[in-house]
């Protein structure tokens, strides 16, 4: 069942519109991690909610709960959930996606305002906080449902909607949704799911489309070391105290060797090495080492083979650190000694590991290592959030509908890759629903998500909204052959 001619020339026509409506949502600071900008988080779930309902979805708002958040107690922004299509005859695809944002700032690097769409025509660039995480690939699923709605096309299947704002910062209470509704059975939003299908991830490069079927899994942490009842004088004090800063350095610095091997005992138990045959899929990838560097803007790739850089961003366990709260980080040259300081740190999980296991093993090495240092300070290890690994089996009908729908779109055949980034969701799915997901990526791997200046590329945008559409139509075709 080719997508209609119809459908692909009403998006070409329409894109300035589509640009339009993306500046719209880009502008709405939708930032789940501070505590100031909930009201503008739960403005978006009502901005989303309209224009749902404007294109014949049947919508509701879900309460989560309530979440802690500097020193506040809110409200967790409510998921959307929405519906459109009850033909028996039909497929029906739950679609996922995020309307919540990391934070931005024009000072943190931007070249223009992060809330404010800058749309380069010259170089086909869009730039703004969310543009591809992940607000432009639920756009795409917009456009694809006014495409349909303007010309009176049925959709190829039924649809189901999950959007949530809270994925950046944990998806508090969205697995307790999940389960409940999958509990309902035929009774709830989900209960005639045939297949999954989230936009939420990149190509591997800037040229080649790619379809995603596994995800590394993560957790993450916090290690508080505190002594002096405050901050003191480092002309007073130095030299005659236990610094927290040193002892947290020295334990920071005990946790991954610079060429990324993890130095935590135990962490890769159980995790195989790769046979002949998967690392010549790693092979005939379209990829480079040359595609990281650029992405990651610099010479950095810790080694020149590309199949051992495939495998390090998304088939191996990574520890990366993140930060130190409580430290001094301004200009000038403040001589302070703090007198509590907290690392922040994650590891990225492949199967078998699990957040509980790996937990066990991070605490009892950075307690047991703490205990060396002799230190009159104390420790304090967390785990503050995790997700666990997740891979599909590729060769299921949704990875085909995918697959033949790129060869439409792109006019060539999509990359099969590994993710080294995490998106819990989808295990939870799997697990709950019991059905195939699928990872169908909008964004280029130079998007810059998380970064100062994300943007979207126009193209990406556009044929991006044409490949969600035409999967849709893909994936029709193939369950009634198959039927």
């Amino acid at each position: 069942m080719v997508a209609p001619q119809n459908f692909l020339d009403f998006i070409d026509k329409n894109q300035d519109k589509f640009i339009d409506r993306l500046a719209e949502a880009v502008a709405i600071p939708s930032i789940s991690g501070d505590a100031s900008r909930r009201e503008d988080v739960k403005k978006m779930a009502s901005w989303l909610e309209a224009q749902l309902n404007k294109y014949g979805v049947k919508t509701q708002q879900v309460p989560l709960g309530q979440q802690h958040l500097e020193g506040k107690t809110l409200d967790l922004p409510p998921a959307i959930l929405g519906r459109i299509g009850d033909d028996p005859n039909k497929k029906t695809v739950l679609v996922y996606g995020h309307f919540d944002v990391q934070p931005a700032n024009k000072s943190d690097g931007w070249d223009t305002e992060p809330f404010k769409l800058h749309v380069d025509k010259r170089t086909g660039k869009m730039f703004g906080r969310g543009a591809t995480d992940d607000k432009g690939p639920i756009l795409g699923w917009l456009n694809v449902l006014e495409t349909h709605h303007t010309l009176g096309l049925a959709l190829p299947v039924n649809m189901v909607f999950c959007f949530e704002g809270m994925e950046e910062s944990g998806s508090e209470g969205l697995d307790e949704l999940i389960a409940t509704e999958a509990q309902k059975g035929k009774q709830g939003w989900f209960g005639d799911v045939d297949c999954v299908c989230i936009s939420d991830n990149y190509w591997l490069n800037t040229r080649t489309p790619c379809v995603t079927y596994g995800l590394r899994g993560i957790a993450y942490y916090q290690i508080t070391i505190s002594g002096p009842g405050s901050d003191l004088h480092s002309g007073i004090y130095g030299g005659a105290v236990f610094e927290p800063m040193t002892a947290l350095i020295t334990l920071m610095s005990k946790l991954v060797a610079i060429d990324g091997h993890i130095l935590i005992p135990g962490v890769y138990d159980g995790v195989s090495a790769a046979d002949a045959d998967e690392l010549k899929r790693y092979s005939e990838l379209d990829y480079g080492v040359n595609d990281l560097e650029s992405a990651a803007g610099g010479p950095v790739a810790n080694s020149d083979d590309k199949v051992t850089v495939l495998m390090a961003r998304s088939r191996n366990p990574s520890l990366s650190l993140h930060g130190i709260e409580g430290a001094f980080s301004g200009g000038g040259a403040k001589t302070v000694i703090p007198a509590t300081v907290s690392g922040k740190f994650s590891l990225r999980l492949v199967p078998p590991q699990t957040p509980e296991d790996i937990t066990k093993k991070v605490i009892s090495y950075i307690e047991s290592e703490f205990a060396k240092l002799g230190t009159k300070n104390t420790c304090k290890v967390e785990f503050l959030h995790g997700g666990k690994p997740w891979v599909a089996d590729a060769s299921h009908w949704s990875y085909e509908a995918a697959k033949q729908a790129t060869e439409a779109v792109y006019l060539t055949t999509p990359n099969y890759t590994r993710e080294g980034g995490s998106i819990p969701v989808t295990l939870t799915f799997a697990d709950n629903l019991g059905v195939n997901v699928l990872l169908l990526p909008m964004g280029r791997a130079d998007d810059g998500a998380h970064s100062t200046n994300e943007k979207m590329d126009i193209s990406n945008f556009i044929k991006g909204s044409k490949l969600l559409g035409t999967y849709l139509y893909e994936l029709a075709d193939i369950t009634l052959k198959k039927a």
